[in-house]
């Protein structure tokens, strides 16, 4: 969580790499939300100082908190309106809607990197955007893949259909291969 005041990172985003597990640590036992804040920022610099890294003061702990609270807050609200909008739509368009939402964080991202080459921006914040397009590329592959899949399933049901309503009819051979290129486009 980069907490920017002009162009000046946070004391807790200039901590070093080192210090990346405990920043990770803090964050879940703040998202568990069963522990004080400040509970947990003693206990942070506590794991800071065995590794021989400076404390972090109650007023940064606060702003980041803050950041993060924020951020927390907004990416629940997402998930609530692409859950809202989701449940609206059928198979096929929430496929759509994962494609577009891949686009825009592909696209964020860009303008991102574009905006850092200008400004700055730290390795940290590199790897997160990566990991943020991964996933973007993940999400779309899975939706292509569910997509496949449940066409071949309806695919599948549409020529055991056709073959008992060929049989129960008593239609040609011809006539249910042509039934199936009008509906399938296969090829019999």
């Amino acid at each position: 969580m980069t907490s920017v005041s002009g162009s000046r990172l946070s004391s807790i985003d200039r901590l070093p790499a080192e210090a990346d597990d405990d920043i990770v640590w803090a964050h879940g036992e703040l998202k568990a939300g069963k522990r004080h804040k400040y509970e947990i920022l003693d206990e942070f610099n506590g794991r800071l100082a065995d590794k021989g890294i400076g404390s972090i003061s109650r007023s940064a702990w606060y702003r980041h908190t803050v950041a993060v609270a924020e951020a927390t807050r907004r990416i629940e609200q997402t998930r609530e309106i692409a859950a809202a909008i989701t449940e609206r739509l059928g198979p096929g368009q929430t496929d759509d809607l994962t494609i577009a939402v891949s686009e825009t964080i592909k696209t964020l991202v860009f303008e991102m990197l574009q905006d850092g080459g200008r400004e700055g921006f730290t390795p940290k914040q590199a790897k997160e955007m990566a990991e943020a397009i991964r996933a973007a590329v993940a999400a779309q592959t899975v939706s292509s893949d569910r997509r496949r899949r449940i066409e071949a399933e309806l695919d599948a049901k549409v020529e055991e259909t056709l073959d008992k309503v060929g049989t129960v009819a008593g239609l040609s051979a011809d006539r249910v291969a042509q039934m199936r290129r009008d509906l399938l486009g296969v090829r019999s």
